[in-house]
C-alpha cells in the first residue's frame, strides 16, 4: 500500500531570516507549517559574505520579530561573525519546524487545488506557498569573461573572501554598488593595485550634520514609505543600493578620494576584445551623478532640521576633491598587472522551479506587498517588497506579520478574501 503524501497547510521555500519570520508569526497564531532549506537557516551571511563584511544599517534597525538587537552598540555596525551569531540566536527563539540541507525542486498545483512540492527529500502537499529563497540566484558573469586568457582569476563578489584568495598582482573590480565599492575599498586597503569599474550606483553620507544619515531618514518617515508611495512606484525596486560602509564605525565611500590615493576608475565595462578592456566614458557623469544623489538627500535632511526646528551642527555640501581626466575607454591588459578580476555586478533571479504564472518577463514575481494574483502563492524577503526595509532586518518582520494573516484568513475561511489584486 502507497503511503500517503505528507500534508502541510503551508511549506516556505527558504530558511534565511525571511521565511524564520513568516515561521515566527505561523506559530504565533497556530498554523502548522515546514519550512525546507536547501543548505543550513540563514547560512548566506555565513557562507557568501567577505571577511571584513558589517552591516551599512545601524544596528538599532535590526529588528527580527520577538528579536530586537539588545547589543551594547545600537549605533554600530555588526560585523559578519557579529551577524551570524545574531540570526543564530533568532533561530533558537523561533524554534522553526524546519528542513535544512533539503531542495524544493518543483512546486505546482494539483486538479484538486493543493500545491505538490516536490523535493530532494521527497514528495509533500499544501495549501499554502510561501517563497522565501530571495531574488538573488544566479551570479551575473558576461559572456566576454569567457574570453579572458585563463591565466587570469576571475571570481563573482558572492565568492570573495579576503585579498590574500587572490594571486599577486592588480584586481579590476567590476561595479560600483555596495559590494563593489566595499571590495574595491577592501582591496585598497590591503595596499592593492585596484582598477575599478564604476557603474550608476548612487551613494550617501554615513553621517551629516552629528548624527548617523540612517537616524535622520528613519525620523523623516522615508523606511516607512510603501512601493505605493513612492513616486517611482514599482520602478524603485530596479533602483540600485546606495554605497556607504560601516566599517570601522562608519564613514562615506567616495571614490574620488580613492583616485587621489592611486585606484584607477573607469566607466562602465562594455568588452573585452583584441587583447583590451573596452570601457564607456561615462566616469565623470556617473561620479557627478552620484554626488548629486548625495548632496541632495543632505539637503532634504536640511530642510527637515529646518521645519522641525531642531538644533545641528551646521555642514556645507560636499565639493569633488578629485576630477577625471582625459577618458580611458581602452586599458589593454598586457603591462596593466591585473592578475584577477572580480565580477560585481548582481545577481538573476531563478524561480523556474516554481510553475505558476506569477512572473513578469524578466522572471521577477509580481505581486502586492508579497502576495500574488495566484491565491495561495506569496513572497517575502524581496528588496522593496513593501518599504525600502523589506529585504532588510529591519521591517522583513512587519511583512512577515502581514502574510501570516493573509494566510490565517484564506485558511480560516477557504477563499481569497484577503487575496491582493495585481
Amino acid at each position: 500500500m502507497t503511503a500517503p503524501i505528507p500534508h502541510s497547510p503551508v511549506v516556505i521555500v527558504g530558511g534565511g531570516q525571511a521565511g524564520l519570520s513568516v515561521s515566527h508569526h505561523l506559530t504565533q497564531r497556530g498554523i502548522d507549517h515546514r519550512v525546507f532549506e536547501k543548505h543550513t537557516a540563514a547560512h548566506t551571511w555565513a557562507t557568501q559574505r567577505w571577511d571584513t563584511f558589517c552591516l551599512v544599517t545601524p544596528n538599532w534597525q535590526c529588528d527580527l520579530p520577538g528579536h530586537p538587537y539588545d547589543g551594547p552598540d545600537p549605533d554600530g555596525f555588526m560585523k559578519k561573525d557579529e551577524i551570524v551569531a545574531y540570526l543564530q540566536a533568532f533561530v533558537a527563539k523561533v524554534k522553526p519546524p524546519i528542513r535544512e540541507g533539503v531542495a524544493v525542486t518543483r512546486v505546482a498545483r494539483r486538479d484538486d487545488g493543493l500545491f505538490a512540492v516536490q523535493t530532494s527529500d521527497g514528495d509533500y502537499t499544501a495549501d499554502e506557498i510561501v517563497v522565501a529563497a530571495g531574488g538573488y540566484h544566479t551570479p551575473i558573469i558576461p559572456r566576454m569573461a569567457e574570453r579572458l586568457p585563463g591565466t587570469i582569476t576571475q571570481i563573482h563578489s558572492n565568492q570573495y573572501r579576503n585579498p590574500a584568495q587572490l594571486p599577486d598582482g592588480a584586481v579590476l573590480v567590476v561595479g560600483s554598488g555596495q559590494s563593489g565599492a566595499q571590495i574595491a575599498e577592501d582591496l585598497h586597503l590591503a595596499g592593492r593595485q585596484v582598477h575599478l569599474a564604476v557603474g550608476d550606483a548612487p551613494r550617501c553620507a554615513r553621517f551629516y550634520r552629528g548624527r548617523d544619515v540612517v537616524t535622520w531618514l528613519a525620523d523623516m518617515g522615508y523606511y516607512d514609505m510603501t512601493v505605493e508611495n513612492h513616486p517611482l512606484r514599482d520602478g524603485v525596486r530596479d533602483n540600485t543600493n546606495h554605497y556607504v560602509t560601516g566599517r570601522d564605525g562608519g564613514r562615506d565611500i567616495d571614490l574620488r578620494r580613492f583616485a587621489t590615493q592611486g585606484m584607477q576608475l573607469y566607466g562602465v565595462l562594455e568588452d573585452y576584445a583584441d587583447g583590451a578592456f573596452r570601457f564607456r566614458d561615462n566616469l565623470k557623469r556617473s561620479l557627478d551623478q552620484a554626488d548629486r544623489t548625495y548632496n541632495s538627500i543632505n539637503a532634504a535632511i536640511d530642510t527637515h532640521i529646518a521645519k522641525a526646528g531642531i538644533a545641528a551642527p551646521t555642514q556645507a555640501p560636499y565639493t569633488p576633491v578629485w576630477e577625471p581626466g582625459p577618458p580611458v575607454t581602452a586599458l589593454p591588459l598586457e603591462g596593466s598587472g591585473i592578475t584577477s578580476i572580480l565580477w560585481c555586478i548582481g545577481f538573476t533571479p531563478d524561480f523556474r522551479w516554481l510553475d505558476a504564472s506569477v512572473f513578469n518577463g524578466a522572471g521577477h514575481p509580481k505581486h502586492r506587498r508579497g502576495v500574488t494574483a495566484e491565491a495561495g502563492i506569496s513572497f517575502i524577503g524581496l528588496p522593496w517588497l513593501n518599504t525600502w526595509g523589506s529585504g532588510r532586518f529591519g521591517a522583513v518582520g512587519r511583512d512577515a506579520e502581514y502574510l501570516a494573516q493573509v494566510i490565517a484568513a484564506r485558511l480560516g475561511t477557504g477563499d481569497a478574501a484577503m487575496r491582493v489584486a495585481v
